[in-house]
């Protein structure tokens, strides 16, 4: 096993890492909208945040070797699913382009720093 970090995304908040390489699977941590210049969540709206989100999960991917394409599986979890659920979709589309893993996305009472939005993934990497 490999640990991937990468300065590009931002640091654990807790005793983990922001993604395990296995072989050719890559297994990301959950990924908030945390600026990793700042180390701050600087958006206070969904589309802000889920664009951090998803530029923070490629960052980690990228370092793993990569990409959205390589993505089998997100698992993407929502604040507020009946008032964000088509706005972060949208980001997250667009953000996957061609790619469209098998995905799960479920509501959450809560999230890490008070997020609206967590994403994490697995991808196989060649």
């Amino acid at each position: 096993m490999e640990i991937i970090y990468t300065k590009n995304a931002p640091d654990a908040i807790g005793p983990y890492s922001q993604a395990i390489k296995a072989g050719n699977m890559v297994y990301t941590s959950g990924q908030i909208a945390i600026d990793p210049e700042t180390g701050n969540v600087e958006a206070c709206d969904i589309e802000g945040q889920s664009r951090q989100v998803m530029k923070n999960l490629e960052s980690v991917l990228k370092e793993a070797g990569c990409t959205f394409a390589d993505v089998v599986k997100t698992t993407c979890f929502l604040k507020d699913v009946a008032k964000d659920f088509a706005a972060f979709n949208a980001i997250y589309a667009e953000a996957m382009g061609e790619s469209k893993p098998a995905r799960s996305c479920v509501g959450v009472a809560e999230l890490p720093k008070g997020v609206l939005v967590e994403v994490e993934a697995v991808a196989v990497c060649k």
